[in-house]
């Protein structure tokens, strides 16, 4: 007797769970996870990378699930990093960098486009200095084929834009050592700069143009916001309290415009001064001369800080991770700047643009009433009189 033919179908079989293929972690599970560390929240997380917040909290709990270990504490004022979500967040960044740095050198082979160098440039640096660290790196990036993508955001003490790998460079102030950079960060110093203050004209310290810290740490000084130098803003708190434990700086009443600060400078209730961010090469020599008071600065002087205790230095930093034809683009650049030439130059530009703004509103406003406003050694001031507007205003 023939045996029944069974059309079932065999049964597949049950491999044991250690030889079950492991989930695997996606790029878009990184990308989400970077994005709602920076963002600190789901929703505004969500935001940025234009997914609904539902699908954002599923993808990372299936992260989580996959690593094994909580990442996240989620609380009612937004989330914080585990222990575990700390280290998982390092490494994310560096994938990820990894990742679009060898796409860019793969389109790059294949003829669909060139390498990128994204450089973040704070929009608080004095012009002479941002425009020349900026056109000698484009030469340099053009001659090497490369594509600069410029990022204008603030920086840090601890450059975390860079060190996070959101940018590959930037230009930015060290108020520390080169040497106490975290990794992975190279740094080349440029040139150190410090602040202009601005006091009232009836204070004291202005017939002889300058001022010690202890005199501006027992007045109000306008200086900031916080997040415009992140990084001078709080070395210089540091050093203000060395006089005065309690010291803070008044934050702008409305924008930052130097103007509009020494407006309310000098309207305020009690002795006030304007602190600028670093804006003149440090070490210059201050000297008195006479001009006619401009309008523009509302009674307000300006005076040298005694021993030059505010100070930040201009560094380019790069990532130590990125290719060496990129990282050698930033030397070069960095080389170039700091030669003893381009240095005087940048000076000179300075001394220039504060020169003719003197003259011009000199010139405009011309009246009888004499001033005394503080310049730097090698500055050549003449008094004009209303005849001269034209000309002043021709320098511009």
């Amino acid at each position: 007797m023939k045996a029944a033919h069974s059309d079932r179908q065999p049964e597949p079989v049950k491999l044991p769970r250690s030889a079950e293929a492991p989930p695997a972690i996606e790029l878009r599970h990184l990308r989400y996870f970077v994005a709602l560390a920076d963002a600190g929240s789901f929703t505004r997380a969500a935001e940025r990378m234009f997914i609904a917040q539902p699908t954002l909290s599923q993808q990372i709990r299936r992260l989580e699930e996959i690593v094994g270990a909580p990442l996240l504490q989620r609380r009612r004022d937004g989330v914080r990093l585990t222990k575990a979500g700390a280290v998982l967040l390092d490494a994310s960044r560096a994938v990820l960098s990894l990742v679009d740095q060898e796409v860019n050198r793969t389109r790059q082979a294949a003829g669909l486009g060139r390498q990128r160098l994204r450089v973040v440039v704070p929009p608080g640096l004095p012009d002479a200095l941002a425009v020349e660290a900026a056109s000698t790196l484009r030469s340099a990036a053009a001659a090497a084929d490369v594509e600069v993508v410029w990022i204008e955001t603030a920086l840090d003490a601890e450059f975390s834009p860079i060190r996070e790998r959101r940018a590959d460079a930037g230009l930015g102030w060290l108020t520390a050592g080169p040497e106490a950079m975290p990794s992975p960060l190279d740094v080349m110093s440029l040139a150190k700069f410090e602040p202009d203050v601005w006091i009232p004209f009836s204070h004291v310290a202005a017939r002889r143009g300058t001022i010690s810290l202890v005199e501006m740490a027992h007045m109000d000084v306008i200086h900031g916001p916080r997040r415009a130098e992140p990084g001078t803003y709080d070395a210089w708190t540091r050093v203000l309290r060395t006089v005065d434990p309690r010291f803070e700086f008044s934050d702008p009443p409305l924008r930052r415009s130097l103007q509009m600060n020494l407006a309310f400078a000098a309207t305020a209730d009690r002795p006030t001064a304007v602190l600028t961010g670093p804006s003149v090469i440090a070490g210059s020599r201050l000297r008195l001369i006479q001009l006619p008071r401009p309008a523009v600065t509302h009674e307000m002087v300006r005076v040298g800080l005694e021993h030059h205790p505010l100070a930040a230095t201009a560094a380019l930093v790069w990532s130590g991770d990125l290719p060496r034809p990129l990282q050698q683009i930033l030397f070069d650049t960095a080389e170039s700047i700091t030669s003893p030439g381009l240095a005087h130059q940048v000076e000179s530009e300075l001394k220039k643009a504060m020169c003719l703004a003197e003259r011009r509103r000199a010139a405009l406003t011309a009246p009888s009433e004499p001033l005394l406003v503080t310049f730097r050694s090698g500055d050549v001031i003449r008094d004009h009189r209303a005849q001269d507007v034209a000309a002043a205003s021709s320098d511009f």
